[in-house]
């Protein structure tokens, strides 16, 4: 058997893209960081959330039955922060960006990389996480051409290679 903190540790070799993910609905409005999101299917559209069971705002995303999944630029790490920190209230970490919404009504941050308007088509539970599938119903794009990952448990810039120099 393979020991949580070795898992842990090979699995911070894995790098994925930053995203908060955001909640709104009758549960009230909740959102996390997770890079813990990957497409599933394009026929329907469909991407996948993994959140940690234990997270106080997982009961309102599943009463909620919407969230946005919104993929952040290098200039939001302030933002991914806000939303991993367990002393930030709700108003507080939605506070440090600009919001507005799509047809589901979950905030989605005005600047992200891109941001997936969503509904929760089914949870899973596996182990310590439920796992979201989600119907994607609205996309919207961005300006920004760099993204933020999260590998070797730092952030790092991910920019269009055609535009570096020598």
């Amino acid at each position: 058997m393979v020991d949580t903190t070795g898992f842990r540790n090979s699995m911070a070799m894995l790098g994925g893209a930053v995203s908060v993910i955001t909640t709104d609905g009758p549960a009230g409005r909740f959102g996390f960081t997770a890079s813990a999101v990957c497409s599933v299917t394009d026929q329907p559209p469909t991407l996948l959330v993994c959140m940690n069971r234990s997270s106080f705002s997982n009961v309102h995303f599943k009463s909620n039955g919407v969230l946005s999944v919104n993929v952040l630029t290098p200039d939001h790490q302030e933002v991914s922060g806000a939303f991993s920190n367990r002393n930030l209230d709700t108003e507080q970490r939605f506070s440090c960006a600009s919001w507005s919404t799509l047809e589901s009504g979950a905030p989605l941050l005005d600047e992200s990389l891109v941001s997936f308007d969503c509904r929760i088509a089914q949870a899973h539970e596996v182990g310590s996480h439920t796992i979201f599938y989600c119907e994607v119903l609205g996309i919207r794009i961005g300006e920004s051409q760099e993204g933020l990952v999260y590998f070797n448990r730092a952030y790092h810039r991910l920019g269009d290679a055609s535009k570096a120099t020598s």
